[in-house]
């Protein structure tokens, strides 16, 4: 059996990616950082920016937005186990023309309001604003490249 890490990625609405891979880097808040099987165990908290899963030759994109992970090692000693609790996140494959007009759009809405002057919860609204200009930004950069759904 090949080395590997049992690599997956819940948010609170559900779980987006659960798979053996390669590799794995990652946005920390300490600076990006690349998970290999049999790593040190490690608990750190994830930025904003995009986690890429390498599997073989393949990679998965994902866009990320807050959270923390770990990283221990597999039971059988056969690799490294990786959970990402993130506060958002999304594959690259699902993030739409369309999705990114509105996330766009919505970011605009709630930077007005804030210049504005109008009541916000300003954690609802930084948290938003940080979703909708991570998944841009994501998309903006993977766009054109080749990676797996």
């Amino acid at each position: 059996m090949s080395k590997q890490i049992k690599l997956k990625i819940i948010t609170p609405e559900k779980t987006i990616f659960e798979e053996m891979v390669d590799s794995v880097s990652i946005p920390t808040t300490e600076g990006e950082i690349t998970i290999l099987p049999h790593h040190i165990p490690l608990v750190s908290a994830v930025a904003s920016g995009d986690i890429v899963a390498r599997i073989g030759a393949d990679v998965v994109p994902m866009a990320v937005s807050g959270g923390f992970l770990e990283a221990k090692p597999l039971t059988d000693g056969s690799g490294t186990e990786l959970a990402i609790l993130a506060d958002f996140a999304e594959r690259v494959g699902d993030i739409s023309e369309d999705v990114i007009v509105k996330a766009k759009a919505r970011a605009e809405e709630l930077k007005a309001m804030k210049d504005k002057g109008e009541v916000i919860d300003f954690e609802q609204f930084a948290a938003e604003l940080e979703r909708s200009l991570t998944r841009v930004r994501i998309a903006d950069k993977w766009r054109g490249k080749k990676y797996r759904l």
